[in-house]
């Protein structure tokens, strides 16, 4: 961090380090689309990172069309943001963000601007539009997200056990699909049915992959038409091999591990309306993880052009 201290702390350093990321090729007017014909603007009164195109006379600052646009947080408070989310193993709370920035800065940013922040930094994180399905080896499986059901007074002979009839049924489900060695892509579903599923394996999973699941009935008719090998795991069986293929689902089951530690550890509490915004982060570092600190805060940087997200635009769930 102590290489970075400035572009944390100096407006202006952020604002030019953020030019130099979305403009390597000079300034680009997002009203024309001219590239390197503008001029910066100067005086007591304008605000920091103003342009003015030569040609069609508008102003306009490299905020726009992006995550950034609009924001009357500084350059540099972003930055230390989207450092922190991108270096930060199982994820930073939106609440630490708030308590250190005092610390950091002199000044808190409010907690309702800190998580507001941190979603617009995921939402650059989806993975949007999907153009490539994944191929070659693929791991598929699900898990559930959430607390477990507090008994509080319920008493012996009442309708508790009648009304939660799974321990499942007070958490939400996520289906992840892995390609060994490659990426991982998460969504969070309202069941975990074949009929739910199978869109998502069409949209993701090549038809020639080959795909390990463990005997679960909705992965095993979601995945009909697909080259599919499973395991076991209720007779205790979670890996075996088949010639040169080794059938497990190892891998996806470790991304779940860390996908939980940083939400039960980290975030604590996580409403469904807002869960897919906390898969693309975890997806996105998952994705990023040969990449140092500094590239991956890079990715995520580039990731927030052409980007936008309101307070009344969750994701949804499918």
């Amino acid at each position: 961090m102590s290489s970075n201290h400035k572009l944390f702390t100096d407006e202006q350093t952020a604002i030019e380090f953020w030019e130099s990321k979305r403009w390597p090729d000079g300034p680009i007017c997002p009203h024309c689309g001219l590239v390197g014909e503008a001029y910066k603007l100067q005086g007591k009164s304008t605000r920091p990172g103003l342009w003015k195109c030569k040609g069609c006379r508008k102003p306009f600052t490299a905020k726009m069309r992006s995550i950034f646009e609009d924001s009357h947080i500084p350059m540099h408070q972003w930055m230390y943001a989207i450092h922190l989310l991108c270096s930060s193993k199982k994820g930073m709370s939106a609440h630490q963000f708030f308590r250190m920035t005092e610390t950091f800065y002199g000044k808190k940013v409010s907690y309702r601007t800190a998580w507001f922040m941190f979603h617009r930094i995921r939402f650059a994180m989806t993975q949007h539009p999907l153009v490539e399905k994944l191929g070659g080896t693929i791991e598929c499986d699900e898990t559930y997200v959430g607390g477990k059901i507090r008994v509080g007074s319920y008493k012996p002979g009442d309708d508790y056990h009648r009304k939660f009839r799974s321990p499942r049924d007070n958490k939400a489900p996520v289906f992840s699909v892995l390609q060994r060695d490659g990426s991982v892509r998460s969504r969070h579903v309202q069941r975990v049915t074949a009929e739910n599923l199978k869109p998502i394996v069409e949209q993701m999973i090549a038809e020639d992959a080959e795909v390990m699941t463990d005997s679960s009935t909705a992965l095993h008719g979601a995945l009909s038409n697909r080259n599919h090998f499973q395991v076991n795991h209720t007779a205790g069986e979670y890996a075996r091999r088949e010639g040169d293929k080794l059938i497990t689902t190892n891998s996806v089951e470790g991304f779940f591990s860390l996908l939980k530690r940083g939400i039960y550890g980290t975030y604590h509490q996580v409403g469904k309306p807002y869960l897919q915004q906390y898969l693309n982060e975890f997806d996105f570092r998952y994705n990023n993880r040969k990449l140092t600190d500094a590239e991956r805060t890079d990715a995520a940087l580039r990731a927030t052009e052409g980007k936008r997200l309101t307070l009344r635009t969750p994701s949804t769930v499918q």
